[in-house]
């Protein structure tokens, strides 16, 4: 089985699987033989993801993509309705935050900076809006605890308790939603 083996400062091996190729990582003194042999007794794993991902290259290929224009208008939405979120439940929770800015991107619906600044993904205006504001309320309570805590969550919840629902919702479909903007970049 042909497979790409990258070599870094690390202990153990491991393997993913992306693009249709087969990656091993490896410690740096490993050889090629014990790579081999690894590859070959993770083969019926391999060729499981290997399924996996070629399906969902074609469900990617199967998403309709976003317009350069469809985009830009998310954009407009975006930047006209996302601050009003962010305000109520800042003001909810009682905190202050900088910057609130706008992008389209390919992982990320949201982020905190530590400089209290808000990153959101123009592309949750495709979502409902109850996970538009899972995503708002997650990262104002960044503003508040800047990690994934217990307390962290507890917060979370005591803003929103529908929290939890949304987000799996957003887990499941939201591949899709940032697959769709892949043609416009």
């Amino acid at each position: 089985m042909d497979y790409q083996l990258i070599k870094t400062k690390r202990k153990t091996i491991s393997l993913s699987v992306r693009d249709g190729k087969v990656i091993v990582r490896a410690p740096l003194r490993t050889a090629r033989r014990e790579a081999d042999a690894f590859v070959k007794k993770h083969e019926d794993w391999i060729a499981r993801q290997l399924e996996k991902d070629a399906a969902r290259r074609r469900q990617v290929e199967a998403v309709p993509k976003l317009t350069r224009q469809e985009i830009d208008d998310l954009y407009a939405r975006a930047r006209e309705y996302l601050p009003d979120r962010v305000r109520r439940y800042a003001d909810r929770l009682g905190v202050s935050y900088g910057r609130i800015t706008i992008r389209c991107q390919r992982s990320r619906w949201g982020s905190c900076s530590a400089k209290r600044n808000l990153n959101f993904n123009c592309l949750l205006m495709l979502a409902p809006d109850e996970v538009i504001d899972a995503i708002v309320v997650h990262e104002v309570c960044h503003l508040k605890e800047m990690n994934h805590s217990e307390r962290f969550y507890a917060l979370v919840l005591s803003l929103y308790p529908d929290y939890h629902r949304w987000n799996r919702w957003l887990k499941d479909n939201g591949r899709m939603i940032l697959d769709r903007a892949a043609a416009a970049e």
